[in-house]
């Protein structure tokens, strides 16, 4: 059974940086475009950000651009979220997830995905 495992979550104040990793199991994802998503307390899930098999194109949502940086390392088999200069905003569950099949594009939309974990929390406080 394919499992995605995010890691990496906790409370951090206003301005701090925190790193998620997504470490799938069951398979390997590396060529597979990855994502991550978060839903706040009463809001729907939002994409955030996305990235090739590759790890040469990724695309972001506008409120993160400049702040996220997402990665893969392949050989680990690992997806990674970079979040600096972390707002009271960005308070949410985040979710990896995987799209079946392999691509050179990113993808934004959460029917684009096939795979999902559990979420990792992410607290900022002000």
């Amino acid at each position: 059974q394919v499992q995605l495992v995010e890691s990496g979550g906790g409370l951090v104040q206003a301005g701090g940086s925190l790193r998620l990793s997504c470490a799938p199991s069951g398979r390997t994802f590396s060529r597979n475009a990855m994502g991550w998503f978060r839903q706040a307390p009463g809001k729907e899930r939002e994409f955030v950000a996305s990235i090739n098999w590759a790890g040469s194109d990724t695309y972001y949502t506008v409120s993160v651009k400049g702040r996220f940086t997402v990665s893969r390392d392949n050989t680990k088999n690992t997806v990674y979220l970079q979040m600096n200069s972390l707002k009271p905003e960005d308070t949410a569950v985040y979710y990896c997830a995987a799209r079946r099949g392999v691509s050179d594009y990113t993808f934004t939309q959460h029917d684009d995905f096939n795979y999902w974990g559990q979420g990792t929390q992410v607290t900022v406080s002000s």
